[in-house]
């Protein structure tokens, strides 16, 4: 369970939030300017809260009462952002593969199999970034993720920057992410449609602060 209580000063804006993960996906909800990628970029370990505390399944990352805080590449934590941040000069498999080796994983090549079939991406593995659609990207961004093994999966508007079609493209495989590779995620967006079928919770946020939080009917009807 991920448990976050942190105040930080944006400047104008003064982030105060407090609240427990439930359930599988954790959506934070709100308008440009709320938070939410700050938020997420200080689970990440990214950005150091100015005070408070956040916890993963019971381990402390940031406590900045007693000083603690565990650096981004101890965390455990995967993050797919807006971009698919994708290295340009390498194929599909050296993308995926980037991760673990980084985080100096040894190879599993039953899980690269199983992540590769549950997004669809066995035929793009020889292909270059510049190959690939936005939606294709992004399938690769969440595999390389996923491949680093992460306690917690962060996803910050990753349909974000695709048009309709690739949003619909993309986001069954969210939700079988969620159903069949049960790794917890927080997703970030402004979209109602897709915090309805993905989020198992919503925390919506205004201006820095908690406004909501609940299952998804809580949701603004558009």
């Amino acid at each position: 369970m991920l448990k976050v209580d942190v105040q930080k000063q944006l400047g104008d804006l003064a982030l105060a939030v407090q609240f427990e993960s439930r359930g599988l996906v954790t959506g934070l909800f709100g308008p440009s300017g709320a938070g939410k990628t700050s938020l997420v970029n200080m689970i990440a370990g990214l950005m150091r809260p100015d005070s408070g505390r956040i916890a993963l399944d019971d381990v402390v990352l940031d406590n900045v009462a007693t000083r603690e805080h565990v650096p981004p590449h101890r965390r455990h934590i995967g993050y797919v952002f807006q971009e698919s941040r994708l290295f340009p000069h390498l194929s599909v498999r050296q993308n995926l593969d980037y991760g673990r080796r980084m985080n100096g994983l040894p190879r599993n090549e039953g899980e690269e199999d199983k992540t590769i079939t549950l997004l669809g991406i066995a035929g793009l593995l020889d292909r270059r970034p510049a190959q690939l659609s936005g939606g294709e990207k992004q399938r690769i961004a969440l595999g390389r993720a996923l491949l680093t093994k992460p306690r917690l999966l962060l996803l910050d508007e990753p349909l974000g920057s695709l048009d309709d079609e690739r949003k619909s493209e993309i986001l069954p495989f969210l939700i079988r992410l969620r159903d069949e590779a049960k790794v917890p995620m927080v997703y970030v967006s402004h979209d109602t449609a897709e915090m309805r079928e993905l989020a198992t919770n919503v925390v919506i946020l205004k201006r820095g602060a908690i406004v909501a939080q609940d299952g998804v009917e809580i949701l603004p009807v558009t």
